[in-house]
């Protein structure tokens, strides 16, 4: 008998394959289409063509999602993913600049591109097995062109949604090849519209951490404009960035297309420059309060209260969770707790935010904020089909009251039955597929002790 899983990937590559999820609660995160008790979710090749109740099942290879909820894939919009084999090297990490000193200055210096390969891969298949469909690499260990294209080909191989942001190394020797390495990787891999793997610039706020030649500026703005491609500004904080923001705004350099990340400390001026140009905003909610960035509190009410719904991110696995269940819950947990904290003594309501946001934050506008929201973030036809199947009858699930709760307070990776991603089904009762987890494991381990005993030799 052939099973559900043989008829998909049979006819994985035929343009006009239909797959239809069927019986599922289907939660679209599309503020029209809202949630669906008891729905059905069509899919034509790589794209979402239908999303309602009782659909016609036609050709269309049927997925019995009975049980449980399907719901756009996670949109990851900032991990360095790079340093994945050292995970929790460091997870008591007490601040940026010993993060800063012990990773980018000790040991990214020493990173080949083999290993480059090998810490993306194991990042982008891990998001892929904890429902994250999207993931933007930060990948600001580019010390040449080799270790740009083997980040680039890890996102390829592992068929994820990744966006390849790239920046030049922090700390150590490299070929000064960035910025302008950045056109050569856009003919080489991203001249094809419609490619799952998408490029863009990685750079930084101010030149505090690195020098002036990374922060943010007319320069490098031009550069992003003339190749057509978006813009992730990673270490905003404080005062000094706080001033970056105004000046951006001012130059004319600072919209839509920008991304800055964390935010925390930032003044309120700076707030109202971003909402008034658009500026999309990625937070990391156990970066900030875990390594303590800033203020250690990440900056949901400063975003909000001019208008601002951020994306989420994982930042570092030197230090952090991998998934993007732990990002939800810490900011669900931490805006709740400043809200109720704010009005003790009070007779004054706190004004919480709830698990719609925090999925809301996680899917539609984590797209929508690094350009992609035409193209994922919700189940919405016409959109690509980057979605999640979620057993809602496992023990620390059951019974299903409420799938948003559910999602955000209930779930992790093991709950994830199916992971699709542009129609292709990456994830299957519970396993990422066409991995071998021996192999990966010996390479993984393999690449890990190279680095650490290049860096403590060096």
């Amino acid at each position: 008998m052939t099973t559900t899983l043989e008829l998909l990937r049979r006819h994985s590559s035929d343009p006009r394959r239909r797959v239809l999820l069927t019986g599922g609660t289907v939660v679209t995160m599309d503020p029209e289409l809202g949630v669906l008790p008891q729905g059905d979710v069509l899919i034509e090749g790589d794209t979402i063509t239908a999303v309602g109740a009782d659909l016609p099942v036609g050709d269309a290879i049927v997925v019995d999602a009975t049980g449980s909820i399907v719901a756009p894939g996670f949109v990851d919009t900032h991990r360095h993913a790079w340093e994945a084999q050292l995970r929790r090297v460091m997870p008591d990490v007490n601040d940026l600049g010993e993060y800063v000193m012990s990773t980018l200055a000790g040991i990214a210096p020493v990173y080949q591109p083999d290993d480059m390969y090998v810490g993306t891969k194991l990042a982008a298949l891990t998001a892929i097995d904890s429902g994250i469909t999207t993931m933007l690499d930060f990948s600001h260990n580019s010390r040449t062109p080799g270790h740009s294209d083997a980040a680039v080909q890890a996102l390829i191989d592992t068929g994820i949604r990744g966006v390849h942001a790239s920046m030049r190394p922090h700390f150590g020797d490299w070929e000064g090849q960035w910025p302008a390495d950045l056109a050569r990787l856009k003919n080489s891999y991203f001249s094809t519209r419609g490619s799952l793997v998408t490029l863009r610039l990685a750079t930084l706020a101010t030149d505090e951490i690195a020098g002036p030649d990374l922060a943010y500026g007319p320069r490098l703005a031009r550069l992003a404009r003339d190749l057509d491609i978006g813009v992730s500004v990673d270490a905003v904080f404080g005062t000094s960035s706080s001033a970056a923001v105004l000046r951006w705004a001012e130059e004319g350099i600072l919209g839509p297309d920008v991304s800055l990340i964390h935010c925390t400390g930032l003044t309120s001026a700076a707030w109202q420059a971003m909402a008034d140009t658009g500026a999309a905003v990625s937070l990391a909610p156990t970066s900030e309060a875990q390594i303590g960035l800033e203020t250690a509190v990440p900056a949901i009410d400063e975003a909000l209260a001019v208008g601002i719904r951020p994306g989420l991110s994982i930042d570092v696995e030197v230090a952090l969770a991998s998934d993007m269940f732990t990002q939800m819950r810490a900011l669900h947990a931490i805006q709740r707790m400043r809200a109720v904290n704010a009005v003790y003594g009070t007779t004054a309501t706190p004004s919480r935010i709830g698990v719609h946001d925090v999925l809301d934050f996680a899917t539609l506008h984590g797209a929508k904020s690094i350009g992609l929201g035409d193209a994922t973030g919700s189940l919405t036809p016409g959109k690509q089909a980057d979605l999640l199947v979620v057993n809602a009858e496992d023990l620390n699930n059951m019974p299903l009251n409420d799938p948003i709760g559910t999602l955000v307070l209930g779930s992790d990776p093991r709950n994830i039955r199916a992971v699709f991603i542009a129609g292709q089904v990456r994830k299957w009762a519970g396993t990422v597929l066409d991995v071998d987890v021996t192999a990966l494991g010996q390479d993984v381990r393999a690449s890990r002790d190279r680095i650490l005993k290049a860096a403590h030799s060096s």
